[in-house]
């Protein structure tokens, strides 16, 4: 473990996978297409692994055998699809109500940084009430380059006012722990999300973290009192 920076005043998460779990409405939106094309549903297991690395990976989970240029001609409608019911299964990771709202408390600036496209990030975000709360919300296109590229970590420390080397970047992806680490941000990589089929451990994060209730207490954050 490597030790703290000093004087943290900012805290920015991967989405899916850190902070939500949304793999229940990305499944339900695949099994909506998939009664739409008349193909069997895949099982959940499969498709909740492959989640954080987009829709069209989600797509292969069932069409596959269609070959990437039907994955693409398929992919407005699957997100279509998701769209209309974002938000009605998701949840947050147990823990991570607590962990935002003590970061709050605390007074320390909290923020987005997620590879999901503007149109859907923006209309998550204040379903459930997040878009007055985070300081900084950068997508997957609001920028030229996404993780693992650093420009959107560094975007997102400009827009909440928080210098990199007083921040941390906490993400369920090893392209989190790259992005974080080359804008210069304390890396936490995080074994609760998806993974993406690896180790987290790999990932040369400079903190590995198994609960939200952890990086409360690596923040020193108390508990809110109601």
């Amino acid at each position: 473990m490597k030790p703290l920076p000093e004087n943290i005043r900012g805290v920015l998460f991967d989405l899916d996978g850190t902070l939500l779990d949304s793999a229940p409405d990305l499944y339900a939106a695949l099994l909506a297409q998939c009664a739409e094309e008349d193909v069997p549903p895949p099982p959940y297991a499969p498709v909740r692994e492959v989640v954080s690395r987009g829709a069209r990976a989600v797509l292969r989970c069932a069409f596959a055998d269609r070959g990437e240029p039907a994955l693409e001609a398929l992919t407005p409608r699957y997100l279509q699809l998701y769209q209309d019911v974002m938000a009605q299964q998701m949840q947050t990771f147990e823990g991570v109500d607590d962990l935002l709202a003590r970061i709050e408390a605390h007074g320390l600036r909290w923020g987005i940084v997620t590879n999901k496209a503007a149109f859907l990030t923006d209309e998550l975000i204040r379903r459930i009430g997040w878009a007055e709360r985070a300081s900084a919300v950068v997508s997957g296109d609001t920028l030229p380059v996404k993780k693992p590229d650093p420009a959107p970590v560094l975007l997102a420390c400009e827009r909440a006012g928080v210098e990199p080397a007083q921040s941390l970047f906490v993400g369920d992806d090893r392209r989190d722990i790259q992005a974080g680490a080359a804008a210069g941000l304390y890396t936490v990589a995080v074994s609760w999300g998806y993974l993406d089929g690896g180790d987290p451990h790999t990932w040369g994060a400079d903190i590995v973290l198994d609960h939200p209730a952890e990086l409360a207490e690596l923040l020193q954050l108390q508990p809110v009192v109601a």
